[in-house]
């Protein structure tokens, strides 16, 4: 009877532990989902913004052709992908996204060269609500990544994985910046400035003694040439200074 009774209690334990992994998988997923939403309804927020700004920047920057395409392209390609994946995460996904943030970060920076671009409000508008997406998408993204790490982690993780298994749930998809040139950081080497042999002056650079080697002459400066001092014939001798020292002979 106490067996019976002990095998009932784990029973019951395993069975209540199962639906509490479950409902926890449940949680988890709903919550990916919602963090989602907020980074769909950003991203979707830029695609509206995207061709008023191609169309302000055309105005001012004829020169900037070549970008204002790109950033149109990328904005038609992630558009048309989001509509293939009803609005869900993807791998080719985020990486037509990272390559439109690049691009537009891009143009940004470029639009510092034109002075009367700068200065235009209607710009100026959207330069500020495309910088404020912009911090959106980020702080989302994180949010949803670590949403989406915790579920992952539970579902590779014993004894969790045999309630996923069993129900299905399949592991959800992060949404990365995997582009090269968005993750480095600028590059600037100190050393080789630090190593470049500083200029000598003229003088130095015209006259440079000769290294000194074993058994060598040591080296001796250059000596101005003296003219001998000639005295007339009826001048008196040079008057002797205490100390030993004889000036020189003056007229």
């Amino acid at each position: 009877m106490i067996i019976l009774i002990v095998l009932v209690v784990l029973a019951l334990a395993v069975v209540l532990w199962g639906v509490g992994a479950y409902n926890g998988f449940v949680r988890s997923r709903n919550l990916i989902q919602e963090s989602w939403r907020q980074i769909d309804v950003e991203l979707n927020r830029r695609y509206e913004l995207i061709p008023n700004l191609v169309e302000t920047v055309r105005g001012y920057a004829a020169h900037e052709r070549n970008t204002l395409e790109q950033i149109t392209a990328l904005r038609n390609t992630a558009r048309s992908l989001a509509t293939q994946t009803h609005g869900q995460p993807s791998e080719q996904r985020a990486a037509v996204e990272a390559e439109l943030t690049t691009a537009v970060h891009n143009l940004l920076v470029s639009v510092e060269a034109y002075p009367d671009l700068k200065s235009n409000t209607n710009f100026l508008e959207l330069q500020r609500e495309l910088t404020d997406t912009e911090d959106r998408i980020a702080a989302s993204r994180r949010f949803y990544n670590a949403n989406v790490r915790d579920y992952n982690t539970r579902i590779e993780s014993v004894p969790s994985n045999i309630i996923a298994g069993f129900a299905k749930f399949e592991k959800a998809t992060y949404f990365e910046v995997n582009d090269p040139i968005v993750r480095q950081a600028p590059d600037v080497n100190f050393g080789e400035i630090s190593q470049r042999p500083a200029a000598a002056p003229e003088s130095q650079q015209q006259i440079q003694a000769p290294r000194t080697d074993a058994g060598a002459q040591p080296y001796q400066p250059p000596q101005r040439a003296q003219q001998p001092d000639v005295q007339p014939a009826d001048a008196p001798p040079p008057q002797q200074e205490p100390g030993g020292y004889r000036p020189p002979y003056t007229s």
